[in-house]
């Protein structure tokens, strides 16, 4: 079992940054793959990035390719996305998940997720 924390989620302007994390604790992090996923009122959750359990491998959905990185830190057992460039359709609730096994972009292969964080664009 692992727990999920996010935190890093705020209002930000157009053409602004933000760095969200995802704190983790419970069973070993560092065997975990992670993804972030989000789902803004009335749409259904997607998937916006994963990264394998070295890092070595990352994974972006193709809206975010180039403005988003995904990071993790296994001695802290914290993930990280670092936005940039955001844009007002980014607003949603931001989502870390963890899953054992090889990287995947359906929010249905994550078994665990924590509770969200919202990130709000505004132009």
């Amino acid at each position: 079992q692992v727990q999920l924390v996010e935190s890093g989620g705020g209002m930000v302007q157009a053409g602004g940054s933000l760095r969200l994390s995802c704190a983790a604790s419970g069973r070993t992090f560092s065997s975990y793959r992670v993804g972030w996923f989000r789902q803004a009122p009335g749409k259904e959750r997607e998937f916006v990035a994963a990264i394998s359990w070295s890092g070595d491998s990352t994974y972006f959905e193709d809206s975010v390719k180039g403005r988003f990185t995904i990071s993790r830190d296994n001695a802290k057992n914290t993930a990280y996305l670092q936005m940039n460039s955001l844009k007002p359709e980014d607003t949603a609730v931001y989502y870390c998940a963890g899953r054992v096994g090889p990287l995947r972009t359906a929010a249905y292969e994550y078994k665990y997720w924590g509770q969200g964080t919202q990130v709000t664009v505004f132009s």
